[in-house]
Order: structure tokens, then C-alpha cells, then sequence
């Protein structure tokens, strides 16, 4: 089942900007507990975080994705590499420690499936750690505004928080703000608006690599727009301060399968 965004002109670049955030990392690190034998990165691109989680001990880290270009920088890190569907992992029932799905649940075309694959995989106590941007941090993403066509596509493809937590019972849900650029997302852009200026970074998002090529004209006019306010003084993310204060740039929520 094909995933809604296609890396293969950006994973050659990838890695310019798209690290391990020390603001995902916190929560996601909690979400997963302490390290032990085998943990799946479903959908882990380039392999970032599961490389920050090797590092911390986690013994043996596997990659799955489906873009071949993204798993070959992944296998150039020494991480196990997978091509396969994060709906559909190519591994037995019960037999992974810890499943991660890092920014990558909206990229999913059948989240619910991999939300069920993922729980299928894990052993008894095992852990499940879901990094995403929820419906409702759409709202905090004050970028969107530059570009109302591509907003009103993308809006369906996040997902409620309470449909994650629906299909997770007895989830812990996180949120968080980010103070740093190592991972470069939209989400974290927003808090660095001048960056969004550069095509070195926003080229990084799937949201602005999409965009100009599918909409140049709304991509131009929406940067544009942008430029003009920044040089203006006028600075966007303070309008949305409630709403991040309530939503968080981002989400982390964290799953125990039951014991038997």
C-alpha cells in the first residue's frame, strides 16, 4: 500500500536538516521506556531516531520503509533495513520488545492498520511510541494560512487525538513544543520563521516539497506573503500561542501491550 508522500528527490538531502530532535526525543524516549533487545522503527525514513535509540541501548534496530533511497541512507548508518508497509510488517506475531512511528502517522495511508500491526508484533509489555502531528496541532501551525488551498487537502490526513487514543486504550498522550531545529519539520519551522524562507529547510518537508511542485503559484504567492509580514515585524507564531500552549507542536503517545 503506497504511503502519501513520495521521498525519493528528497532523501538524498534529507539528512541536511531532518535529525533527531531533542524535542521529540524527551517524550518519545519516555513513551518507550527503558532500552532492551529489539525495537522496529515502522516508517523511519533515514533512520534518525532509530540511530539516537541505538545509541542509548537499544541492542538490535530495525528500519522499515518503503522508499528503497530512504532505507539506503539507513543502511549507510549500519542499521537493519526493511522495505515493507509499516501496515504490514514483515515480522511474526509477538516477537519485538518496541515499535516506533515517528512523524509518519499522516503519512500513512491506513493508520488504523498500522496502529493494529504495530500492537500485533509486540510482545506481552511491550511498547508502542507514536510520534505525530494531531488534527488539532494543525491549529498551531500557523504556516498554513500562507497556503489555504493545500490546507484544505492535507486537513484530512491528520488524524483527531481522539481517534489515536481510541485505538490505543489506556494510552498516554503527551504534547510538546519544540526548542530546537534539529529536526527541521513544518511543525518545527513554525517556531523558526525565517527558515521556512530557505529552501534548504522547507524543501526538507514533505508539506513544501509537495506543494511547489503541485501548486508553484500558491507556494510563490504564500512565501511571498510571508516574507512581506516578517520584513513588517509582524511575528505569526504569537497568534497561535494559546492553542500551543493547549495542543503542542507535536504529540507523543505511548502504548503497553497487555500482559498475557
Amino acid at each position: 500500500m503506497p504511503a502519501r508522500h513520495d521521498y525519493r528527490q528528497q532523501a538524498a538531502r534529507y539528512d541536511r536538516t531532518r535529525g533527531a530532535s531533542p524535542s521529540i526525543m524527551r517524550p518519545l524516549r519516555a513513551a518507550l521506556g527503558r532500552p532492551g533487545e529489539r525495537l522496529l522503527d515502522a516508517a523511519g525514513g533515514t533512520g534518525n531516531y532509530a540511530t539516537a535509540m541505538r545509541d542509548e541501548g537499544w541492542e538490535s534496530v530495525t528500519v522499515v520503509d518503503l522508499s528503497v533511497e530512504m532505507l539506503m541512507r539507513a543502511r549507510r548508518k549500519d542499521l537493519q533495513v526493511v522495505r515493507a508497509d509499516a501496515a504490514q510488517l514483515p515480522v511474526a506475531d509477538a516477537c519485538v520488545d518496541a515499535v516506533m512511528i515517528v512523524s509518519a502517522l499522516h503519512l500513512v495511508t491506513s493508520w488504523r492498520d498500522a496502529i493494529a500491526d504495530a500492537k500485533r508484533v509486540l510482545k506481552p509489555g511491550g511498547r508502542l511510541a507514536i510520534m505525530d502531528y494531531s488534527r488539532e496541532c494543525l491549529d498551531v501551525h500557523w504556516i498554513l494560512e500562507y497556503f489555504p488551498r493545500a490546507r484544505a487537502a492535507i486537513v484530512p490526513h491528520h488524524i483527531p487525538s481522539g481517534e489515536i487514543l481510541a485505538a490505543l486504550p489506556g494510552a498516554t498522550q503527551t504534547t510538546f513544543e519544540f526548542t530546537d531545529l534539529v529536526d527541521a519539520s513544518m511543525s518545527a519551522l513554525c517556531r523558526f520563521p525565517r527558515k521556512i524562507l530557505d529552501p534548504a529547510f522547507r524543501m526538507q518537508t514533505s508539506f513544501f516539497e509537495q506543494l511547489e511542485r503541485t501548486d508553484p503559484q500558491e507556494a510563490a504567492e504564500g512565501l511571498h506573503r510571508l516574507e512581506r509580514d516578517l520584513d513588517m515585524g509582524r511575528a505569526p507564531e504569537a497568534g497561535v500561542a494559546a492553542e500551543r500552549s493547549r495542543y503542542g507542536d507535536g504529540v507523543v503517545y505511548g502504548w503497553t501491550q497487555p500482559a498475557v
